[in-house]
């Protein structure tokens, strides 16, 4: 059984990603890490989700050139926000969600 503040830290990479999408989240994947697999888990997802995302903005910034990138971007800024909200809810309760559209990089 997970404990509250297990849930906490995981839940919190994904609340502070949405203000500080970098260097929150990975302060506390770091710091809790090593005390807790599903803090772990949710980090490396997170950061997963993180680089995946990434490729795919820059791939519709490209992709404006020809027209496409512009029904494109404003899909993946929506999902990434929904998937995020979706994940944060999970880690509270919890789960271990695994992201979808993420490349599994980090493992």
């Amino acid at each position: 059984m997970l404990e509250k503040d297990e849930r906490m830290f995981a839940m919190l990479i994904y609340l502070i990603s949405i203000f500080f999408p970098v260097l929150g989240p990975l302060l506390i994947w770091l710091f809790k890490r090593d005390e807790s697999d599903f803090v772990d888990y949710h980090g490396k997802e997170y950061f997963n989700f993180l680089i995946s995302f990434t490729v795919y903005s820059i791939i519709s910034g490209i992709l404006v050139l020809l027209v496409i990138g512009f029904i494109l971007l404003p899909i993946i800024i929506i999902l990434a926000f929904v998937f995020t909200i979706i994940a944060l809810l999970k880690a509270n309760n919890g789960v271990r969600y695994r992201i979808p559209l993420v490349f599994r990089i980090i493992k």
